[in-house]
């Protein structure tokens, strides 16, 4: 049985590029339910001109089903903006247009002649801050049906960093390798080659005092290659951290996020580790870190021996009361 005709007209709003493109494939796959030979066409906005874009929308002799993309919106020209929404307003039986804007002021009377025609419209908005990495990457895992320990969010957002892209890769992988059960082990292993999630180990260790596990650490990294000044720079971030949290008090962790641009749960775990430093110790491990810079630059003859001994300058520090 026939199902209902997809809209003849989508407006995909953001700047979220991985986001865009999945909204634009939403309706493609849409389109293709229904009408599996559908054509695609897909133009970006400025290589696109009015003539041309007539002709992609113009309808077939047998009313074949047909997917128009017009991409970059907001960069086109101001008679393409006039043809896009003229068009728009009399799409032919068959034709599905899609169109992507950035968003913004930039050519903002296409967006409004689009919405007034009835276009069905798909938002994008960036995900700009930690804690919205942190739940994007929840909803991620939920949409591919697999689960995520608690804090584990944040543990993957930490190993993998910003990029939307790489996020949803790595979560696409550690779906496929775990069965679906993501926890922080699985995490680590995926990132295991990763230089950075290596030197953030070793700084938490060292900050919470495990001179011990923080030097086992060390040397397996240095087994594995990883550089000494990742290293550092690593123990480095790892008391700035600290510094930041202690100062912002003991607040909700959820509400200093956004102001510390952090996650809730980089916050929550730096207001417990802090809580075993004195004001003395800060400084004597900020020191310590100083020191450090310069020795894994090339003031220190061995920066191995220089990452072991301010490891265990670090952990003494902790102990400063």
């Amino acid at each position: 049985m026939a199902g209902v005709a997809p809209a003849p007209v989508r407006l995909v709003l953001g700047e979220e590029e991985l986001l865009v493109e999945r909204a634009v494939q939403a309706v493609a796959d849409e389109v293709r339910a229904g009408e599996p030979g559908a054509e695609l066409r897909r133009h970006r906005a400025t290589d696109l001109t009015p003539a041309a874009l007539a002709d992609a929308l113009s309808p077939s002799l047998f009313a074949e089903a047909r997917l128009v993309v017009v991409t970059s919106a907001h960069e086109a020209g101001k008679d393409l903006a006039t043809a896009v929404a003229e068009q728009a307003a009399d799409v032919a039986e068959g034709v599905t247009l899609v169109v992507t804007h950035a968003g913004g002021a930039r050519n903002k009377a296409l967006v409004e002649a689009l919405r007034s025609v009835g276009a069905d419209v798909v938002t994008c908005p960036q995900v700009r801050w930690p804690n919205e990495r942190v739940a994007w990457v929840r909803a991620e895992v939920k949409r591919l049906g697999a689960t995520l320990s608690a804090g584990t969010a944040e543990v993957l957002v930490d190993a993998v960093g910003s990029d939307l892209r790489e996020l949803a890769a790595s979560v696409g992988q550690l779906v496929a390798d775990t069965g679906g059960r993501i926890d922080d082990a699985a995490v680590r292993r995926y990132h295991r080659g990763r230089a950075e999630v290596y030197g953030w180990d070793i700084s938490d260790l060292a900050v919470a005092g495990d001179r011990a596990g923080a030097l086992e650490a060390l040397r397996w990294a240095e087994s594995l290659g990883v550089p000494a000044v990742v290293i550092a720079d690593a123990l480095a971030s790892g008391l700035r951290t600290l510094a930041r949290v202690g100062a912002a008090g003991r607040g909700d962790p959820n509400r200093l996020a956004g102001a510390l641009g952090m996650p809730p749960g980089k916050v929550r775990r730096a207001q417990q580790q802090v809580r075993g430093w004195s004001p003395e110790g800060l400084a004597v491990a900020f020191a310590t870190v100083a020191t450090l810079n310069a020795e894994v630059k090339g003031a220190a003859a061995d920066a191995g021996y220089a990452l072991e001994r301010a490891l265990s300058g670090i952990c003494a520090a902790r102990e400063r009361r």
